[in-house]
């Protein structure tokens, strides 16, 4: 049986691309290649369809035959986390339901767009428990996308009353004194532990590991930095891990252009040989020669520094 996630639930979720081909069609052979790629960096585990995995590009159709494919290609070596957010219930639950019977460790959930207060998050994430009530789900706090703000008050009471959210992914920014508060608060008297892996490309990951975060849940084209710090970081080697991280900082940075982020880490991932192509589906960012002469100097630098660190 696939091993669910849950309250303990550590390491980096790696989230993952959909690789596409030239013409814009699913590449299957390039996610194979991509989710050998993660596993052999040492990934806890995989997350698939989210927000940067172009998932609303995806009809239904590719949607649950990318799923099957990836799960197929994991065969449950580490747990997968499938992104099922949409604008109907019925969707999202049909979603959850299927990936789970084919091994999915979990769902990820995030709040629709337009619930503008506390009682109407909280009545929506009511509703999609209820529809999905034995999927174990991580909750994805991102404003920046959804437009929803979450206070910790909420997220402690949908953890409490609702036992199937075991995880939550923390976006929100600044949001480090939130991290801070909601490990505080969760696993002490009526409020179970809550697993808590973190966002945002990684910019603030080893100031969110030192407040308590059990690990990453990102997208890197290089994911064998996440593993290597947050290892580091859970061992108490800080300024080992911060060496690591600094290395890795400036294309940390490059990647988390608002727009155009996607389009670099695919290419960064054919750079490496592992997609055959960089497309992302339109509407979509296109890096431009400069872009391009950017980054090259960029990996270069990079290759440098790794060299010097040993």
């Amino acid at each position: 049986m696939t091993n669910h996630i849950h309250r303990e639930s550590d390491g980096v979720f790696i989230i993952s691309a959909t690789p596409f081909d030239d013409s814009g069609a699913l590449d299957l052979d390039s996610t194979d290649a991509l989710v050998d790629f993660y596993l052999e960096t040492g990934v806890s585990g995989i997350t698939i369809l989210g927000i940067m995995g172009e998932a609303p590009k995806l009809s239904g159709e590719e949607a649950g035959r990318f799923a099957r494919h990836v799960l197929a290609r994991v065969a449950g070596r580490v747990p997968v986390i499938v992104g099922v957010s949409a604008a109907g219930l019925d969707n999202m639950a049909g979603l959850a339901n299927t990936v789970m019977e084919i091994g999915a460790a979990g769902v990820m959930v995030a709040p629709q767009q337009g619930l503008g207060t506390e009682v109407k998050l909280r009545n929506y994430m009511a509703q999609v428990c209820a529809a999905m009530p034995d999927v174990p789900s991580c909750f994805q706090d991102y404003p920046q996308t959804t437009g929803v703000q979450v206070s910790v008050e909420t997220i402690l009471h949908l953890t409490t009353y609702h036992s199937q959210i075991v995880m939550l992914k923390h976006e929100d920014w600044p949001g480090l004194t939130k991290l801070s508060r909601v490990r505080a608060e969760t696993g002490t008297g009526d409020v179970p532990r809550l697993s808590i892996l973190t966002g945002n490309s990684a910019l603030f990951l080893p100031q969110e590991m030192q407040r308590g975060a059990d690990g990453a849940m990102t997208g890197f084209a290089y994911p064998e930095m996440l593993v290597q710090v947050v290892y580091c970081l859970k061992a108490g080697v800080i300024d080992g891990a911060e060496d690591v991280f600094d290395a890795y900082l400036p294309l940390v940075r490059y990647e988390q252009q608002l727009g155009l982020g996607l389009a670099i880490r695919k290419e960064v991932l054919r750079r490496r040989g592992v997609l055959a192509s960089a497309k992302v589906r339109a509407p979509g960012p296109a890096m431009t020669r400069t872009d391009h002469e950017e980054l090259t100097r960029l990996m270069s630098r990079l290759e440098k520094r790794l060299a010097e660190l040993g």
